[in-house]
């Protein structure tokens, strides 16, 4: 285990984008820390896209540590249907944010980015030094491209003004708060609200696009939090860091583990004239193993958690 050099107890620590799953997360993992205060603001309260108020927000708050998890998300289809969107939000939430808290002396700062960022047919597993060295996917370049902004952002404004800020970029997250709509979801919360009204309907079956072969990792986001929190008191380097489990499976034994956890027992189906996508995405966990951290929560605990969160939240979760 490293030895902690920068200590989030008695700090004010933001957390922007609370409201998003890795942000509740975060503010979950933060009260174990005992810091002075754990600063938010609400989207109507504080838009991170105006330099202006953002700038002015951190220099009336002076937040010691910050955490940017803050991002306009989406899956495939919102990233390929909203191009302009995704590119201008999260070039503008970064940009607003890393320079705002440079100006207001912030000591440090932890900018959250995402696997996307790495090229569509990366070696396996992916290391940090991939990054700029192919093509990226196509669907989801307009927020790689942001991402890799906020990246280049921390490097460059620690080379030039020496502040300790740094980038993490997690695997694909899941979990509490995560989003359930019907188009613009993710795979696991697609693949749990597939289950849940295929036994709601008794259905014979439930389909999933593409062979069921290409392999994902997952990592769940309360695991997530806790590493970045191990980040911000451990890691202080240039270089952006992986955050993930080092393991993945496929899509298909996914498909049929989430069927077990909801509790379906219809058939599973496979539409293969639907894409596959990438082969294989997964991230080497090497470097912050180094560090001493590795995740807790296994990929069906996981799943159960999420499912649960689902339950207890889906008269809020948009209609089919």
């Amino acid at each position: 285990m490293s030895d902690p050099m920068y200590s989030l107890a008695g700090k004010r620590v933001w957390v922007a984008g609370h409201r998003g799953m890795v942000g509740a997360a975060l503010v979950r993992r933060l009260k174990q820390e005992e810091p002075a205060e754990i600063l938010t603001a609400t989207r109507s309260q504080l838009d991170l896209t105006d330099q202006a108020t953002t700038a002015a927000w951190v220099k009336n708050t002076r937040p010691d540590a910050v955490f940017i998890p803050a991002a306009k998300v989406g899956g495939i289809y919102a990233n390929d249907s909203y191009p302009a969107e995704f590119l201008y939000q999260n070039l503008m939430i970064a940009s607003n944010i890393i320079h705002a808290c440079y100006q207001a002396g912030t000591e440090k700062l932890l900018f959250l980015g995402s696997s996307c960022i790495y090229p569509k047919f990366a070696e396996q597993p992916i290391q940090e030094e991939a990054l700029l060295t192919g093509a990226l996917e196509p669907t989801n370049e307009w927020y790689a491209i942001a991402k890799i902004a906020g990246i280049k952002l921390c490097q460059s404004y620690r080379k030039q003004y020496g502040v300790d800020f740094i980038s993490a970029m997690p695997t694909n997250l899941y979990g509490p708060g995560d989003n359930y709509h019907p188009m613009n979801s993710h795979v696991i919360p697609a693949l749990i609200r597939k289950a849940h009204e295929a036994k709601v309907d008794k259905a014979e079956s439930m389909e999933i696009w593409g062979s069921g072969t290409p392999r994902r990792e997952f990592l769940h986001v309360d695991d997530c939090a806790d590493a970045l929190v191990h980040l911000m008191k451990v890691y202080s380097d240039a270089g952006h860091i992986n955050v993930g489990s080092g393991e993945d499976l496929p899509i298909g034994e996914l498909a049929y583990l989430v069927m077990d956890v909801v509790g379906f027992k219809g058939e599973l189906t496979k539409d293969t004239s639907k894409p596959d996508g990438t082969p294989r995405k997964l991230m080497s966990a090497d470097k912050i193993r180094g560090l001493g951290w590795q995740p807790s929560i296994s990929l069906r605990d996981g799943l159960a958690d999420a499912y649960d969160w689902f339950l207890a939240n889906e008269e809020n979760i948009p209609s089919r």
